[in-house]
């Protein structure tokens, strides 16, 4: 008996990613580019040849679509019975042996465990957050050193809201790092909308004018470094100065900032190398509600054998009487120099730009805060000059209030041990 398998005549872009040998891909694509439809495709021929493959989106709808493709696909041999499928837990499975294909809703590590796979594809990949890939999608694939599939649409504003991711510029970032590789390892692909001949490009031209400028370079024309970069409030280069922990010197000189609040207090531990006026952020704090007293112990056994040239938090007109308070219990805070919120968040900009701004990479609130925190954009798709969800972003208050007080062009240029290239 002969029966067919209904595979979609793939377009020139997707070929490219269908055929690629690359263990791991990292495909870049505008909306209704047809990614997602070749992925499926590469996803039944990798199937047929006898392999376990693991579909998983953060979204039913994403995942509907993905399954309704595969179906379709091998309608033939499931109602011949050589295959099973069970359409509630969405896998299509050759009986009595591994091979499987499974569509999965996952956004994390949690959601994406319990299974293996030879073939993983992570599909709207900006929306996951980093250890569905980091923590289990790795793993699953060593059993077979198996490949890895990862796709994205570059992330508006309208779906970082929905993104369960802790950096929204992760997948930019791992496109980044594919297009650089040499090892033959990786491979990115990009394309946009125009590049699907299956879709009306009149509807298309029509879609574009109605949307904003941004928008379209995002949805349509799947770019993202350069738009996203210019949401972020502040531009840190995590590969200049994101650095392994080291210990600090007692010789170094050291600051805190504060910002206040009785539900979630947070302090910065920031040292100043004397020699190179180069600062190093070293401990971050926010344990939650509790009394000054105690805020104040733990403050002094970070603080243990380092001298403290000055602490700086608060609101600069209206938060005095807690700085009272903490003066009270033995750690007296000073108001910052500069009272307005943009006047600090560009000082504060200016020492991250010129690189004077240190961070150990275990500091992972403060790093995750940097890589989140965004600029609000109005109805047009511009940026203002307000925050959005500025109220949770205490370790950056933190930062402000203190890096504010420092004159970023009185910082000494230097060479910072084991960074190419220098700050």
């Amino acid at each position: 008996m002969q029966l067919t398998v209904n595979l979609r005549q793939p377009h020139s872009k997707q070929v490219e990613f269908i055929h690629s040998p690359a263990k791991r891909k990292i495909i870049r694509a505008g909306r209704r580019g047809g990614k997602t439809v070749g992925m499926a495709i590469a996803a039944v021929e990798a199937f047929l040849a006898g392999k376990r493959v693991l579909y998983a989106a953060p979204t039913t709808e994403q995942t509907g679509a993905f399954w309704a493709e595969i179906c379709l696909a091998l309608a033939e041999p499931i109602r011949a019975k050589i295959f099973n499928k069970n359409e509630s837990e969405h896998y299509i499975e050759l009986p009595g042996a591994q091979q499987r294909i499974r569509a999965k809703t996952a956004w994390n590590a949690d959601t994406l465990r319990g299974d293996y796979a030879d073939l993983l594809i992570l599909d709207e990949y900006q929306l996951m957050n980093e250890d569905a890939w980091e923590v289990v999608g790795q793993p699953m694939l060593a059993d077979h050193n198996g490949d890895a599939v990862f796709i994205y649409t570059p992330p508006s504003l309208l779906s970082a809201g929905i993104s369960k991711a802790r950096d929204p510029r992760h997948a930019a970032k791992l496109f980044a790092k594919a297009t650089r590789d040499t090892t033959g390892l990786w491979q990115a692909f990009h394309f946009t909308s125009w590049d699907n001949p299956h879709i009306s490009h009149d509807a298309l031209a029509q879609i574009a004018t109605d949307m904003s400028q941004s928008a379209y370079r995002q949805e349509i024309m799947a770019e993202d470094d350069e738009i996203q970069l210019s949401w972020l409030v502040y531009r840190f280069d995590e590969r200049v100065c994101k650095i392994p922990r080291r210990p600090i010197p007692t010789s170094y000189i050291v600051y805190t900032g504060h910002d206040f609040g009785k539900a979630n207090p947070a302090a910065l531990f920031v040292a100043q190398d004397p020699a190179t006026g180069l600062f190093y952020i070293f401990n971050e704090y926010a344990p939650g509600a509790r009394g000054a007293d105690l805020h104040v112990k733990e403050w002094l056994k970070i603080t243990e054998g380092y001298t403290i040239l000055k602490r700086v938090g608060g609101n600069q007109t209206t938060e005095d009487e807690t700085r009272q308070l903490y003066n009270a219990h033995g750690w007296p805070i000073t108001a910052p120099l500069r009272g307005e919120v943009a006047n600090q968040i560009e000082r504060t900009r200016a020492m991250f730009e010129r690189n004077k701004i240190f961070i150990f990479d275990d500091m992972v609130g403060l790093l995750s805060q940097l890589s989140n925190c965004m600029w609000q954009l109005d109805d047009t798709g511009h940026i203002t000059n307000k925050i959005k969800d500025e109220a949770k972003y205490h370790y950056l208050a933190c930062l402000r209030y203190l890096m504010s007080d420092f004159t970023p062009e009185t910082a000494v240029k230097d060479t910072y041990p084991g960074v190419k290239g220098g700050c």
